[in-house]
């Protein structure tokens, strides 16, 4: 069986019906406040993008995306996108979009190789978003501007939820507490990097780790991430490098930390070339995106996702993300779920 968390003597607090109403008011509240809150135009996104020209995202680079034939282009292969982190920057560029303004859209996704469980699906649904930005806001002064803004909104989600079933205590706290993943590193030398992302969350109730992607101070990465748009290498506060990370808040139902957003500030092209020649795919730099982006013609930006089924399941309180959205889950998961009350659409 893939991973699974059964929480003890678990009841969902909504029913099928009250989940769906409270999955509608969390989405539009939330998308309409984020939109407002980073000034950001809803575009609409593709599902498949052409293979071969380092435009889809490649997660940690080992993921197998899908793909098919399109018969009208010589069977040319099409992949179903992973996330939208590459397309954004090329749409900001393409629209003309000045700074600090930016775009957001609903992307769906497939993902072939995602390990099933209470958090993953093989149907990844989230908000990607993106901004352009100057040469003098890439510093983690303004990475935390963008971060407390997002959180905000998260907060402000929270409040509306407990308006409509009051059963929903609120528990996010006021302020995110930001931490980067090496100061992390060191307060739990002993922990793996999700142990130690659980115990600082539980003390905190909402973090935001940065520097994730770069090795640490043992040599070690945090949690991977493609070289080719978070910038994880220059160096930010306390000269530590990143100028990424992660929001994470604690999961009350699962007892354990929860990531609901990875984000960071664009490579620009010295950035590009340094991790490209770290992690040994300099072959890259020949495709589509990253000649665009080293010939100067692509915005400088931030970005992330927000997952949306995620979301709904911190704020509804579900123990899995499968009582959120339909997908296909083992067999032997679908019954243990039904025999520890956990309902799987």
């Amino acid at each position: 069986m893939s991973y699974l968390k059964t929480p003890e003597g678990y009841k969902p607090l909504l029913d099928a019906r009250q989940t769906e109403l409270g999955i509608k008011k969390i989405k539009d509240f939330f998308q309409g406040s984020l939109s407002a809150e980073l000034r950001l135009r809803r575009v609409t996104a593709p599902l498949f993008v052409l293979q071969g020209q380092g435009i889809n995202d490649d997660l940690n680079g080992v993921e197998r995306a899908v793909t098919f034939p399109i018969k009208d282009l010589g069977d040319q292969r099409a992949e179903v996108v992973h996330s939208l982190a590459k397309w954004k920057r090329l749409t900001l560029g393409e629209y003309g979009i000045e700074p600090g303004y930016g775009l957001y859209t609903d992307m769906n996704a497939i993902r072939s190789d995602e390990e099933l469980g209470n958090l993953h699906s093989l149907y990844v649904d989230q908000w990607d978003w993106e901004r352009t930005m100057t040469a003098d806001d890439r510093n983690v002064e303004f990475l935390k501007d963008i971060v407390r803004r997002i959180y905000s909104v998260m907060v402000r989600t929270e409040y509306v939820v407990y308006e409509m079933y009051p059963q929903i205590k609120p528990t996010l706290p006021e302020n995110i507490f930001f931490i980067h993943a090496e100061k992390l590193r060191q307060l739990y030398p002993n922990l793996t990097p999700k142990e130690r992302e659980h115990e600082i969350t539980k003390k905190y109730g909402a973090v935001f780790v940065m520097g994730v992607g770069g090795p640490l101070g043992d040599g070690k990465i945090h949690d991977g991430r493609a070289p080719d748009y978070d910038d994880w290498t220059t160096a930010g506060e306390e000269g530590l490098p990143g100028l990424n990370g992660d929001i994470l808040v604690w999961n009350s139902v699962l007892q354990q930390s929860l990531e609901l957003s990875s984000m960071g500030i664009r490579v620009n092209k010295e950035a590009l070339l340094r991790q490209l020649e770290m992690t040994g795919q300099n072959a890259r730099k020949e495709l589509y995106f990253h000649k665009r982006l080293i010939e100067g013609s692509l915005p400088l930006s931030i970005g992330g996702g927000i997952g949306q089924s995620r979301l709904c399941m911190f704020f509804l309180r579900k123990a899995h993300i499968g009582e959120i959205q339909a997908s296909i889950w083992p067999e032997d998961m679908r019954k243990e779920c039904a025999k520890h009350n956990i309902p799987l659409i």
